[in-house]
């Protein structure tokens, strides 16, 4: 499996890109899994439902399975932030790529998503993690690097770019174990 993360300021396009990066590798043949860092109390279940009756009733962890999806609720008892790690280790082994939304300060290989219109800092020369600039405003970048800056509007391109250094993101659950 290879692993890259995408970190960003909010509203610099972490997710529009995600989201147009899954179909051009699924385009190639292959499959894509994403982690997506959350922010406090998030829920995906809707009061009324089975599962939410189930959890409020105490549940540690539901899972909920159709003939074509298959969702896992967990409880935390005591407040806890689990790492990408942990969530990597829950996802199905059969995934070529993992993108990893969110999880800026984590020690993935990671793209940095910057648009100087947001008018936030960048991260790429103070995190040795970050492998290439995903922006819209090349000309802009505050600070000299020698990182690929690649086009924020072409998914094809950081496909290729990803695809072309794919061995950098081969991810090895032994040395998170």
């Amino acid at each position: 499996m290879k692993v890259v993360g995408f970190a960003g300021f909010s509203g610099s396009g972490k997710t529009t890109l995600v989201e147009r990066l899954i179909p051009a590798l699924r385009h190639k043949g292959l499959r894509v899994s994403v982690v997506k860092h959350a922010h406090h109390r998030f829920d995906i279940d809707h009061e009324g439902k089975d599962t939410y009756r189930h959890r409020e009733a105490g549940a540690f962890e539901v899972v909920v399975a159709s003939d074509q999806r298959l969702a896992l609720m967990r409880e935390f008892e005591v407040a806890r932030r689990p790492t990408v790690h942990h969530l990597l280790a829950e996802l199905y082994e059969g995934v070529d790529w993992v993108l990893v939304e969110g999880f800026k300060d984590s020690d993935l290989l990671k793209i940095e998503v910057w648009r100087a219109a947001t008018g936030k800092p960048t991260r790429y020369a103070d995190d040795d993690f970050i492998t290439a600039i995903a922006t819209d405003s090349a000309d802009q970048l505050p600070v000299k690097s020698q990182l690929p800056v690649l086009d924020l509007n072409d998914p094809d391109a950081v496909v290729a770019w990803l695809v072309s250094q794919g061995a950098r993101f081969d991810y090895d659950f032994e040395n998170y174990a």
